[in-house]
């Protein structure tokens, strides 16, 4: 068992197996070919999330540590048949929803305007976008879509439309699909993206997308990068019809000088929605459960790929 976490750090863990610490060294910490649960180093890069899954003869399971799984997918091919990949869902829930309403409260209230005034010792004020009575559109209504929604709850806002792949309904309402967003994106003052990258929402926030969104409206990415296209975004913020702000980019790490840093209407964090303190007790008791679950042979949770299925 290959986990990024040492063993005195999880409590509860099934006995008698065989546990190795890896979090992403250029060393394995053993042969990879004995490996039978492969936990994926965080946040480390798809290179080394990658890099021993050619070797992996006797793996069952693969368990990333993050919601989305894109960075492990280029080596799902090298598996085995039969092995199940299971994301970590619930595990970012709380950082992640936490960090889209501080983007979305820091740019209404123009944060980081008065962060540059303070540097420079000036003091202003003016009137600034209050998120009550507020439109909410948010893109992507898993897990972390509704925890996203809990937060909003209190905010006194006029309407939350919500999206996914397909229709359904919920306790809050209900779930558009994908094709209802021509017309719900004219209606909302901030679209959140919070769904994965796959190849049906690669570019999905292109120039259709963006065009129907209306005048001052904030767009707030959480979700990846190349979910949005980034030069048709940047069109839309110098011309000042649209705000943004970011915690994924695309090309990420936004490499310096890139013209989106310096975008006007832009607040741009680095990929952070996830590690935060609230990650290390709800990734080890997610481990914890599932390596139980393996043990005991009962279903493991949050199966999203068995190769060869």
């Amino acid at each position: 068992m290959w986990l990024p976490f040492r063993t005195d750090d999880l409590e509860g863990l099934p006995e008698g197996l065989n546990y190795r610490f890896w979090d992403g060294d250029q060393d394995f910490p053993g042969d990879p070919g004995e490996c039978a649960f492969y936990v994926v180093p965080y946040m480390k890069g798809g290179d080394v999330a990658v890099r021993p899954m050619a070797d992996l003869r006797s793996v069952r399971v693969v368990q990333t540590l993050s919601a989305g799984i894109d960075h492990v997918e280029p080596g799902l091919g090298l598996l085995p048949d039969g092995v199940q990949l299971c994301n970590a869902r619930g595990v970012h829930d709380a950082s992640t929803a936490e960090l889209v309403l501080t983007l979305i409260l820091s740019s209404l209230r123009g944060i980081p305007d008065f962060v540059r005034a303070q540097d420079r010792g000036e003091w202003g004020g003016g009137f600034r976008p209050a998120l009550a009575d507020k439109s909410v559109l948010i893109v992507g209504y898993g897990a972390v879509g509704a925890a996203v929604e809990d937060r909003l709850a209190p905010f006194e806002l006029a309407r939350v439309a919500r999206v996914a792949r397909s229709a359904r309904d919920t306790s809050r309402g209900p779930v558009h699909p994908v094709t209802a967003l021509p017309e719900l994106l004219p209606e909302a003052d901030v679209v959140v993206l919070i769904t994965p990258l796959t190849e049906q929402t690669r570019g999905l926030a292109g120039a259709e997308f963006l065009g129907r969104m209306k005048d001052g409206a904030l767009l707030v990415n959480a979700a990846r990068g190349a979910v949005v296209d980034t030069k048709v975004l940047l069109g839309e913020l110098e011309s000042g019809r649209l705000r943004a702000a970011l915690d994924v980019t695309d090309p990420e790490p936004l490499p310096p000088g890139h013209p989106l840093w310096h975008a006007p209407g832009v607040l741009i964090s680095p990929h952070v929605g996830g590690p935060t303190s609230a990650f290390f007790p709800r990734a080890k008791r997610l481990l914890v459960d599932q390596l139980n679950r393996f043990v005991n042979r009962e279903p493991l949770r949050n199966v999203v790929i068995t190769t060869g299925a």
